[in-house]
């Protein structure tokens, strides 16, 4: 049987570049640390927003909020552990940040999109809840007890039967994109000390992956660092836990193609998986990485270091999540990347967002998104 012209024409093209008919694609999402928070009609703004851009998922924290947050109003709910380190006492957890998020990932669902948990964060650490207020900054990281105490922590989470489902998280699959122990762990420690006390990380993430019980469809990913060198550590490209590394970076070096691609080979080369998890472009005059406050760039000038940025990160084959998209109009507090649906910017970022959607991804997420 003879193959029609363009037939014959798609097999030589298949067999010279095998990638090119089923390449895979990325994909692009946002941030938004206090989603716990947010009361009804402000969540239906930011989904809908969030939609409207093709974005596919949101990263969320379990920090505790009890005042406005970047001009939002919030609903306030208390730390998970609000008094004490609760080491597997049931009774001891404040569950109502994962109630919460329970009506939360229903509707972030029925807008497409699914959640990236973090359930810890360096920030709450170090502003001294109760893991901070005990062990600080340093014995967290490095004795056993803050260690085993936070796994009982982590598998709480992960064991949390949703409200609504009657399942435990950990076998959501169609609701949670990915779990990752801490935002930032060890940022404030310096590299040096994150180099030092790798392990830290992939003893976490060993945890989790133990309790997703061979459960595939959920990925364990690290949380990110200050910057993208010291976001890809060696010894978590080799951890059989860690499904993805995860990049924090906001020094418009980093957004460098052809600097991303050396570390996309790195990853490739280890069977890992790289996702931009943070990035943003500064609303001031600063350094990009330096935000705290200035004089207002111009509209063009934003929009521009937007789709330029967003541009190259896409281009490296790399899927990205803003910090952050919110659902009212940007106040321009200090360290200032927020992006508010409506706000000049937003429809550079709803733009950016949708070529994403389009771009060639140099790792494959499909089997994760909705």
């Amino acid at each position: 049987m003879q193959l029609s012209n363009t037939l014959h024409l798609l097999a030589i093209l298949c067999i010279v570049n095998p990638f090119l008919v089923n390449a895979a694609k990325s994909f692009a999402g946002s941030n938004l640390y206090y989603a716990a928070g947010l009361f009804p009609a402000d969540r239906t703004t930011l989904l809908d927003g969030l939609q409207s851009a093709g974005m596919k998922v949101l990263r969320v924290w379990l920090d505790g909020q009890s005042q406005s947050q970047k001009g939002t109003n919030i609903d306030p709910f208390p730390d998970l552990e609000p008094n004490q380190i609760c080491n597997g006492d049931e009774s001891c957890y404040n569950d109502t940040v994962l109630e919460r998020l329970d009506d939360f990932m229903i509707d972030a669902h029925s807008h497409g999109i699914k959640l990236l948990i973090s359930m810890h964060s360096f920030n709450a650490l170090q502003a001294g809840d109760v893991y901070g207020k005990e062990y600080g900054t340093g014995f967290f990281y490095e004795q056993d007890f803050p260690q085993q105490a936070f796994d009982k922590r982590l598998q709480h989470i992960l064991n949390h039967v949703h409200t609504t489902l009657g399942k435990p998280w950990k076998e959501l699959n169609d609701y949670i994109f990915a779990f990752e122990a801490e935002n930032e762990a060890m940022i404030g420690k310096g590299q040096q000390y994150i180099i030092d006390h790798q392990y830290w990380q992939c003893d976490r993430a060993t945890t989790i992956k133990n309790e997703l019980n061979g459960n595939t469809g959920i990925l364990v990913t690290t949380g990110g660092e200050s910057w993208m060198d010291e976001s890809v550590q060696p010894d978590w490209l080799t951890c059989p836990a860690l499904d993805v590394i995860s990049i924090h970076a906001y020094g418009v070096g980093d957004y460098s193609t052809s600097s991303i691609k050396t570390y996309v080979s790195r990853a490739q080369a280890a069977g890992k998986k790289l996702i931009m998890e943070e990035w943003g472009a500064c609303y001031f005059n600063t350094e990009n990485n330096n935000c705290p406050t200035g004089t207002a760039l111009s509209t063009s000038t934003r929009n521009n270091n937007i789709k330029t940025w967003a541009s190259q990160i896409s281009a490296a084959g790399l899927a990205w999540l803003y910090w952050q998209v919110i659902p009212n109009a940007d106040p321009h507090f200090g360290s200032d990347f927020e992006i508010g649906i409506g706000d000049a910017s937003w429809s550079t970022l709803q733009a950016a967002a949708e070529a994403a959607l389009n771009a060639d991804g140099a790792f494959d997420f499909s089997e994760w998104l909705l």
